[in-house]
């Protein structure tokens, strides 16, 4: 570490490091209420509710821009090595995928008002609903992996994706029966489409995740890699 190597320093550097990661977990709760309330109000037709998300989405972009300043304070003062770089890292990566939900959640808020006045498939809200049940869950514990540090969690949601895109796959199928159904439906169901689109990446978010946490605990870059593999590297001594 450059500079000083007091207990003192050492003391505020930890502080530090405590914070971004607490920094993350405040985010990754804003994000996840979020797409919560963007889905309600989609599916009970509430404008109002919809504006809302729409006008908190500063939010979630502020939190980005101030965590990734600190993260990069953090990189200029204490020029971290080893574990506390890969956490830095981890940190930066994170957030950004954090702030491509929260643009999720604006984006499924905007389809709520375009769609306002539009006939309501309770059905195809019911898959929507457990899709976004689905992918919430699979956020909060990734990000309850990246609270413990704790790899064989973060490998655990890993292997909900499949769920998550089997999920993804039904909405698709019963939306492309409406539009082929009747033209008339072609506008809405191509707006659910994304919605659902949005949904299902908030799970591919959460997996990359849990990707840092192995990454981060273990020293190895699982992406792009099977999950048979990401599991040996998990259970490696």
């Amino acid at each position: 570490m450059p500079h000083s190597t007091t207990p003192h320093t050492y003391r505020q550097y930890d502080k530090e490091l405590e914070d971004i990661k607490n920094r993350v977990l405040a985010m990754g709760g804003l994000v996840e209420r979020q797409i919560a309330e963007a889905v309600d109000a989609l599916v009970n037709g509430d404008v109002e509710k919809a504006e809302e998300v729409i006008s908190q989405d500063y939010r979630v972009n502020a939190m980005d821009v101030s965590i990734d300043e600190e993260c990069t304070q953090i990189l200029a003062r204490r020029q971290p090595t080893a574990g506390d770089l890969r956490l830095v890292m981890a940190v930066i990566k994170t957030v950004a995928d954090l702030e491509r939900i929260g643009d999720g959640a604006e984006r499924i808020g905007r389809t709520t008002i375009r769609l306002s006045d539009r006939e309501r498939p309770a059905n195809t809200f019911d898959l929507i609903r457990s899709l976004s049940n689905h992918a919430l869950g699979m956020l909060r514990d990734s990000l309850d992996a990246f609270a413990r540090m704790d790899p064989e969690a973060a490998l655990s949601v890993a292997a909900l994706d499949a769920q998550a895109d089997a999920r993804y796959e039904s909405i698709l199928r019963q939306l492309i029966t409406y539009m082929m159904e009747d033209p008339r439906n072609i506008s809405w169901a191509v707006e659910l489409i994304w919605v659902a689109r949005a949904l299902e990446r908030i799970g591919d978010h959460a997996c990359n995740i849990c990707e840092y946490v192995i990454y981060l605990v273990k020293g190895k870059d699982v992406r792009h890699i099977s999950l048979e593999s990401m599991e040996q590297i998990v259970h490696e001594d």
